[in-house]
């Protein structure tokens, strides 16, 4: 029975979509290395406990196929912020530099007037007479 669970685990990791721009962040290679560490004998390797093995294959299938998704569909591709998706992907990748400055976003201009060094000292009060 591991055999199945192992060959499942490996379906599901090929359907697995890797994003090339999240080096060292990517949820995808992050279940490669775990399938990897959890079936270290392949088809040989003995499951301590096949019910949690088999609920979190269903749960990642679940995901993997957007039945989510499909459930609950988005009004709109953005978030509470006004971003759009595009924009997250750009910020999500560290190049932050490559947004235009003329669609200047909420985050862009957040980080622009937090990154500031602070101006001068709030002026100081009359004394009062």
């Amino acid at each position: 029975m591991s055999a199945t669970r192992y060959r499942r685990f490996l379906k599901l990791c090929e359907e697995w979509p890797r994003d090339e721009y999240k080096k060292g962040r990517d949820l995808g290679t992050f279940l490669r290395q775990r399938v990897a560490s959890a079936f270290r004998e392949g088809e040989n390797t003995q499951i301590s406990d096949p019910e949690k093995c088999d609920q979190m294959y269903e749960s990642l299938a679940r995901i993997n196929g957007n039945i989510y998704r499909q459930r609950f569909p988005r009004v709109r591709d953005t978030s509470f912020t006004g971003v759009t998706v595009e924009e997250c992907k750009v910020l999500l990748t560290g190049s932050l530099q490559q947004m235009d400055e003329e669609k200047k976003g909420l985050w862009k201009t957040l980080m622009e007037r937090f990154s500031k060094s602070p101006e001068d000292p709030p002026p100081e009060k009359a004394p009062e007479k």
